[in-house]
């Protein structure tokens, strides 16, 4: 039975040159409404992981997370997906550096700057502010990653930084860190903690 893992792929296939029939089949099957379109993994696992938290079901929902691999592959995305494509929804979040992509590669396709969700800086940095360092610290220490962390922080890099600037270099300094924080710090938010971008976003779908 065809996932929304099979759409992800089949779109991403098609915005890289590919067939459009695999992903207008999957999109028909799976009754595809909506996509949120995100700069990487690690936004698709916050994203998907409050969603759990608050009980739905986004791909019965209709709603496809697809993770583009940067924000610089929004335009390709766009094009498969809008009115010139699948004729969906198009709902997005970004790092306010990368908002500018957004907004150029959508122009023209029915998504209003309401619909882009702007984080600060990013989502690791929208996500300690949420909790606090010392929160962040902790979660860290559950994890088994204080030795790491404490490697990380005697590098001469780090002497002048804050502890928030240390805390988000961290999250990004191995391969599937972000990722897997991503979950850790949403699944540790309180309901008044969600940051606005992440809350705002969900609340859309």
């Amino acid at each position: 039975m065809a996932d929304m893992g099979a759409f992800q792929e089949a779109v991403t296939a098609w915005a890289a040159g590919g067939p459009d029939r695999p992903a207008r089949e999957l999109a028909a099957e799976l009754s595809v409404r909506t996509v949120v379109l995100l700069e990487g993994p690690s936004d698709a696992a916050a994203v998907g992981t409050l969603a759990a938290r608050r009980g739905r079901d986004l791909p019965a929902e209709g709603a496809c997370l697809l993770a583009m691999g940067g924000a610089m592959s929004v335009a390709r995305y766009a094009r498969v997906l809008g009115p010139a494509g699948l004729g969906l929804r198009l709902t997005g979040l970004c790092d306010v550096a990368e908002r500018p992509y957004y907004s150029r590669a959508l122009h023209g396709t029915g998504l209003a700057q309401r619909d882009i969700f702007v984080c600060t800086a990013d989502l690791e940095d929208e996500l300690i502010r949420a909790l606090g360092t010392d929160r962040v610290n902790e979660l860290v220490q559950t994890q088994d990653d204080q030795r790491a962390l404490n490697t990380f922080l005697r590098q001469p890099a780090q002497q002048h930084r804050t502890p928030h600037q240390q805390l988000r270099r961290f999250l990004g300094t191995k391969k599937g860190r972000k990722i897997h924080y991503a979950r850790i710090l949403t699944e540790a938010l309180e309901p008044d903690q969600v940051p606005t971008p992440l809350g705002d976003l969900l609340a859309g779908l």
